[in-house]
């Protein structure tokens, strides 16, 4: 996998990170540095390690599953790409479930759940084969810490006009690099 598709799978991953930043900003009367840092720490430090743990576990068994491979990699991508388009097309309301608290608990809690598709993201990369997965733990890590810092900002200043379009975004992409891992394995595009 090319630094371009490392750079396009860590923005996608970030989008969720991202909209939950975007409805922090929004539930802040001003947002600081700060505080946008204190998003971006837990958001891009459980992004980068959730894909690492995914990444060994996806090792551990993938001589086993090698044939399928490329399947397995595709069908994790899309289902969690068609998770955040189904997200970002809801008709619900998340924001008003966010707060702006950015306690110790609060921020494990949220990092954790918006980090679990890149375990399993992680197990698709060790599928993929001919990935460096420090690289792309880091570009996920600063790609999302950038994101989440930058969300609650514009949370804090534009509202939640952007969170659906950066998720609806991020499962496109996911999307789109699943069907390409699938297709180079198949040998219809080199």
């Amino acid at each position: 996998m090319g630094i371009i598709e490392l750079l396009l799978l860590a923005v996608g991953l970030s989008m969720d990170a991202c909209a939950v930043s975007i409805c922090k900003g929004l539930a802040m009367k001003k947002a600081t540095l700060k505080e946008g840092a204190i998003c971006g720490i837990w958001f891009g430090g459980f992004q980068a390690l959730m894909p690492l743990i995914g990444f060994f576990l996806g090792s551990l068994f993938a001589d086993t599953i090698k044939a399928i491979d490329h399947w397995i990699a595709f069908v994790l991508l899309a289902i969690i790409g068609i998770n955040m388009l189904r997200e970002a097309f809801s008709k619900c309301e998340e924001c008003e479930n966010h707060e702006a608290d950015l306690s110790v608990k609060t921020m494990f809690i949220m990092a954790v759940a918006t980090s679990i598709d890149a375990l399993a993201v992680g197990i698709s990369l060790a599928m993929a084969g001919d990935v460096n997965i420090f690289m792309a733990i880091a570009l996920i890590g600063v790609i999302t810490f950038v994101m989440s810092c930058a969300g609650v900002k514009i949370g804090n200043i534009f509202g939640s006009r952007f969170e659906k379009k950066a998720q609806a975004a991020g499962g496109i992409i996911l999307i789109l690099l699943g069907l390409k891992i699938l297709l180079e394995h198949l040998g219809v595009i080199g």
